[in-house]
């Protein structure tokens, strides 16, 4: 039996999978570098300013940051994934390390720190999200600004895909999806070198309501939504993505 199947948390495992860099392969880094762009700009940040991108996965989006001429630490729980984007990305003013976001990273403080690309709601206990929202509240300077970049939980239900199949390089990915009411959930299979794998991501559908529920009980004000990266209005039942941004109380 796969280390998975018996794994407490999912994305332990599957996010330090190869086969989930494999899947996701083809994300695109000109859609992140014009989010990127965009937040700057909106949030009119500056080079004297220290950036956190928690959950930063291989680090396409703090690779961006730091090319703005920001001073940028990427964290993500992901052990292969923080060695790769230390040995593709990493420079003087970029940095990433192995950290639980659950977690208040070594006391230190940043004024903006990003949440990007669904890179919350993971967790079996709920009272988690709040742990997460409480760790950054207490890493962020005095009015300090966080910023998340959630799906439309609404629109990701009503058109959900229940089955399809995926073939990267030389291995098929048969992904199946479904709601229970409270998780959005999707179960990918697939073979390789004659081992059978199955993982199964699941992402509490958090809308717009909850957000505002948990940011007010972490501490913060919410300033900004935003349905898409071109920081669109958000429209709940068409946006692509539920884009918040909040301040430190």
């Amino acid at each position: 039996m796969n280390k998975n199947k018996s794994s407490q948390n999912w994305f332990e495992s599957w996010f330090d999978s190869p086969f989930y860099h494999k899947l996701y392969q083809n994300r695109d880094f000109a859609e992140a570098e014009f989010f990127i762009q965009n937040l700057v700009n909106f949030l009119d940040l500056n080079r004297s300013e220290k950036v956190l991108d928690l959950a930063c996965g291989k680090g396409r989006h703090a690779y961006f940051l730091s090319q703005l001429g920001l001073d940028v630490l990427g964290l993500d729980l992901a052990e292969n994934s923080i060695k790769e984007a230390n040995k593709i990305h990493s420079h003087a003013r970029l940095k990433f390390d192995v950290h639980d976001m659950r977690e208040v990273y070594k006391n230190e403080k940043f004024d903006y720190i990003f949440n990007l690309f669904t890179s919350f709601g993971y967790f079996d206990d709920e009272s988690d999200n709040l742990k997460v929202l409480k760790s950054i509240n207490s890493m962020l300077e005095p009015d300090g600004k966080l910023v998340i970049d959630f799906m439309n939980a609404t629109k990701v239900i009503n058109n959900l895909v229940q089955k399809e199949e995926k073939l990267c390089e030389n291995t098929l990915f048969s992904i199946e999806r479904k709601y229970d009411g409270k998780h959005i959930f999707k179960n990918i299979s697939f073979a390789n070198e004659g081992k059978y794998y199955n993982f199964t991501e699941r992402v509490q559908a958090l809308k717009l309501a909850d957000f505002n529920i948990l940011l007010e009980k972490a501490g913060f004000i919410l300033l900004n939504t935003f349905g898409d990266f071109s920081l669109g209005d958000f429209d709940e039942e068409n946006s692509a993505r539920l884009i918040l941004i909040a301040r430190k109380k």
